[in-house]
């Protein structure tokens, strides 16, 4: 299993109960594939730059989640299908180790 972050954008005129409602519907289907949420994140509605179909601003939500990098299609046409999600990109989690200090020169 890999790690993934997902940022999805859900139409504003959606009811903050119904976007919590989309989000365990998600969640859900994550976890019958197999999968298991991470972490997840309600980022808050904010404007687009430029219109997605006469739409100005939506709601942003991220998740991290891991599941088999076959999944991604299966999220990819759920997104596509579900007419509350406008936009959705799901990218791999790569966690940067940082490397120990360099002693000071005296």
């Amino acid at each position: 299993m890999r790690t993934y972050e997902t940022v999805t954008i859900v139409k504003p005129q959606l009811s903050d109960g119904e976007v919590v409602e989309l989000l365990n519907t998600v969640k859900d289907f994550i976890t019958k594939a197999g999968g298991e949420i991470v972490s997840e994140e309600k980022l808050g509605r904010r404007k687009f730059s430029h219109e997605i179909h006469h739409i100005r601003d939506g709601f942003y939500v991220y998740l991290k989640f891991r599941a088999e990098p076959a999944f991604i299609k299966n999220w990819d046409e759920m997104a596509k299908l579900n007419e509350s999600i406008l936009r959705s990109i799901v990218m791999l989690s790569i966690e940067v180790k940082a490397k120990p200090a360099a002693p000071a020169a005296k």
